[in-house]
């Protein structure tokens, strides 16, 4: 455990038995407050110039946009925790040269962004805002923690023709679980950080759906999903790229890749070239529906 986790758990665990409320606000603000703030990489710095920039106010922060291309045929890039949208720079030469816009943002607290803190709430606002200037997202591409905010947003009116996840979490329990054991925190201060959860995220859930899990869409998501997720990741088990990929059934093709971790996965050519494919085998799909209805025509 890293000095700054320590100190954390040392004094959660001790505010949870003077006065459980306030611990459980302290761990939920921290829960969402990434540690480090992502920098942008030299190597994606070119490409980011190039792209028209632009802000989404979400309460009284503002996450920042970036687009290539015109607009049209959006494809949807969404980054991690402590990532930012430059993260997914890979894919986007490729998207752009078989004719798609692509677009993504920093999310609050990350990359550009204002704020120190984001939830699941405001990846899910951006992502409806982004979907509102564009309409239907030809293809949705998810990295880690952005995979849940974005089956969030899908659950809630959304539209996306085709679905990748890449390290992908499932289940938002997972996340907090895993804060948990990192902080070494009581079982009654967890408790408390589950309640505030459902207090302040999921207010109107069922109670056998707090919190959220991407298993909660299948029915409202229908698209075909591709779901990336290495063997090695120490980050985000690959169970939960399993357990994601096995909720949609015959919709959804999972992928295991071996020694890419967390991170590079995203860099991988091999892995672009899948996730390129399989978008653009979903406008290949749009084009022979549309040739085989003209005929019938």
């Amino acid at each position: 455990m890293q000095p700054t986790e320590a100190l954390a758990s040392i004094t959660l665990n001790g505010l949870s038995r003077a006065s459980g409320r306030l611990a459980g606000a302290s761990a939920f603000a921290l829960f969402h407050r990434p540690l480090v703030r992502s920098r942008m990489r030299t190597a994606e710095r070119a490409l980011a110039e190039r792209a028209r920039t632009g802000r989404i106010r979400v309460g009284d922060k503002q996450a920042v946009t970036y687009r290539w291309g015109d607009g049209t045929r959006p494809v949807l890039l969404v980054h991690g925790w402590q990532s930012r949208g430059s993260r997914l720079s890979d894919f986007v030469p490729g998207l752009l040269d078989r004719g798609y816009s692509v677009v993504t943002f920093d999310a609050p607290g990350h990359g550009d962004a204002t704020g120190r803190s984001t939830t699941i709430l405001e990846y899910r606002d951006v992502i409806a805002a982004l979907h509102d200037e564009y309409g239907t997202f030809e293809a949705l591409v998810a990295h880690s923690l952005g995979a849940l905010g974005s089956f969030f947003a899908l659950r809630q009116g959304v539209k996306a023709e085709r679905i990748v996840t890449i390290g992908g979490v499932c289940d938002f329990s997972y996340l907090v679980d895993e804060f948990c054991s990192e902080l070494r925190l009581n079982s009654r201060l967890k408790g408390q950080l589950y309640e505030r959860i459902g207090a302040e995220l999921f207010p109107d859930a069922p109670a056998d759906r707090m919190p959220f899990s991407v298993t909660h869409t299948t029915g409202e998501v229908n698209a075909p999903l591709l779901v990336i997720h290495d063997e090695d990741d120490t980050r985000i088990g690959v169970a939960q790229g399993r357990r994601l990929a096995g909720a949609f059934d015959a919709r959804a093709r999972l992928v295991a890749t071996t020694g890419l971790g967390h991170r590079r996965i995203l860099g991988d050519p091999e892995v672009v070239r899948t996730v390129l494919e399989f978008v653009a085998e979903g406008a290949s799909r749009s084009g022979a529906a549309g040739r085989e209805t003209a005929s019938a025509e």
